[in-house]
């Protein structure tokens, strides 16, 4: 069964940094894409920044140049760097993993990141 679990979300002050993490479990990772998603109150889910099998990365523009999303394979672990944090970034991060084999996406349960001005 495929399962993600997130970590690493906290409260943080604006210019601080946060490190996320993503453990799969189930299927093959490494032909998986994987992402990073957020959600803030009364706004729609957006996509953060996303990885891809072979390693090409994707960020939203509110978020290039402060965020870098990596994974590593052998852990079937994917994060989330997160420097400068601003209290716009705070939201629930959510992991998406979009399987190679049909197509689906699953989602973590989500971690919560706040940043104070």
């Amino acid at each position: 069964q495929v399962q993600l679990v997130e970590s690493g979300g906290g409260l943080v002050q604006a210019g601080g940094s946060l490190r996320l993490s993503c453990a799969a479990s189930g299927g093959t990772f490494n032909i998986d894409a994987m992402g990073w998603y957020r959600q803030a109150p009364g706004k729609q889910r957006e996509l953060v920044a996303r990885i891809t099998s072979g390693g090409s990365t994707n960020y939203a523009d509110s978020v290039r140049g402060r965020f870098t999303i990596s994974r590593d394979n052998a852990k079937n672990t994917v994060y989330l760097q997160m420097n400068s944090l601003k209290p716009e970034d705070t939201a629930v991060y959510y992991c998406n993993r979009e399987r190679r084999f049909d197509g689906r996406a699953f989602w973590g349960q989500g971690t919560q990141v706040t940043v104070s001005s």
